[in-house]
C-alpha cells in the first residue's frame, strides 16, 4: 500500500513561450514609435517690432465679427461661406491681387471663419495678408 506520492509530479509553468510573446510586443512598439528630435532643428523665428505699422491708404479689410460673419470693405457678406466671401473679394479687389489685405476679427470670433477667410484669400491669389491684433489690455501704448 502507497501512502505518501513521492514521484508527484511538480507543477511548473513554462515561460518561454511568454517571454516570445512580451519580446515580440516590445520590438513592435519599438520600431513604431516615431521619435520627435526637435532638439537638433534649427529653426530662425521672425522679428516683429512694438510700432505699429501705417496702413496703406488701398488697403482691403475683411472684417469678421464674433459670430463669424464676413464684412468685405465696410459691407456685410450675405453668407458665411468659403465661396461666398471669394466673390465679394472678387467684387472688391478685382484683378489686383498684388492689393495689401488687413484681416480683422473679433477676438471671440470662431477660428474656423478666420481660417475660411485666409483660405479664400489665399486661393484668389492674395500674398499680402495681414492680421490686426491689439495690444493687452495693461500694456503702455507708445
Amino acid at each position: 500500500m502507497r501512502i505518501g506520492n513521492d514521484n508527484a509530479d511538480e507543477f511548473e509553468i513554462n515561460v518561454v513561450s511568454l517571454i516570445d510573446v512580451l519580446l515580440t510586443l516590445l520590438m513592435f512598439f519599438v520600431l513604431t514609435t516615431t521619435f520627435v528630435q526637435q532638439g537638433h532643428m534649427k529653426v530662425s523665428l521672425p522679428q516683429a517690432s512694438d510700432a505699429a505699422s501705417t496702413p496703406v491708404r488701398d488697403t482691403l479689410v475683411v472684417v469678421i465679427d464674433r459670430e463669424g460673419h464676413f464684412f468685405v470693405a465696410n459691407n456685410r457678406v450675405l453668407g458665411d461661406d468659403e465661396s461666398t466671401l471669394k466673390r465679394a473679394i472678387q467684387a472688391v479687389a478685382g484683378d489686383d491681387r498684388e492689393r495689401p489685405v488687413l484681416l480683422r476679427a473679433d477676438g471671440m470670433t470662431p477660428h474656423q471663419a478666420v481660417v475660411t477667410a485666409m483660405d479664400a484669400l489665399g486661393q484668389l491669389g492674395f500674398t499680402h495678408l495681414s492680421i490686426a491684433t491689439a495690444p493687452p489690455s495693461g500694456a503702455p501704448a507708445s
